[in-house]
């Protein structure tokens, strides 16, 4: 039995993409607040494009407490759902189509949310990554750790726990 011919990597790189930002831009507030994504592999870093609009403290000048606490509950949410995405992709079984057709998965719903502010955000761009502490079928533990110009320099971590919504078969 032959095995079937590899896709080329630019299909499964378009692929991912195209699952990633429509994914991302099906939440309209990630676009407000000017969240990215950018993807290595199947790890997510979130980015948190400065603009004026997110100075919570003009005097500092420093980011809005909210908007960093959102920054880290989207990143989080958003890495949780790629990983649910990821095997859909990988196989081919979410196709170009169906992107385009709106369907995706629906988002995990959060149970409780806590942000550690470890140090004032400063007025520039921000990153974030989440660890997925434990995935299972209706419940999930995330960490997000936020940092801007050093890794090693956080200036805000979240841990949540979520709802995760029942898988389509």
């Amino acid at each position: 039995m032959a095995r079937p011919k590899p896709e080329p990597v630019q299909v499964v790189k378009q692929r991912r993409d195209a699952a990633l930002k429509a994914l991302v831009d099906g939440v309209p507030y990630i676009q407000f607040l000017g969240i990215a994504f950018e993807r290595r592999g199947d790890e997510l870093t979130g980015l948190l494009n400065f603009d004026q609009k997110l100075i919570g403290n003009p005097v500092l000048p420093a980011l809005h407490g909210g908007v960093t606490a959102a920054f880290l509950e989207v990143t989080a949410i958003i890495t949780l759902s790629w990983g649910l995405l990821w095997e859909d992709v990988e196989s081919g079984a979410l196709t170009l189509d169906a992107l385009e057709a709106g369907e995706l998965p629906r988002l995990p719903k959060t149970i409780d949310f806590t942000v550690d502010y470890l140090r004032s955000g400063l007025p520039r761009d921000a990153y974030a990554r989440a660890r997925i502490n434990r995935s299972g079928r209706r419940y999930a533990s995330v960490h997000v750790e936020a940092w801007q110009d050093n890794r090693s320099k956080l200036f805000a971590q979240a841990t949540g726990h979520f709802l995760m919504p029942q898988r389509r078969d």
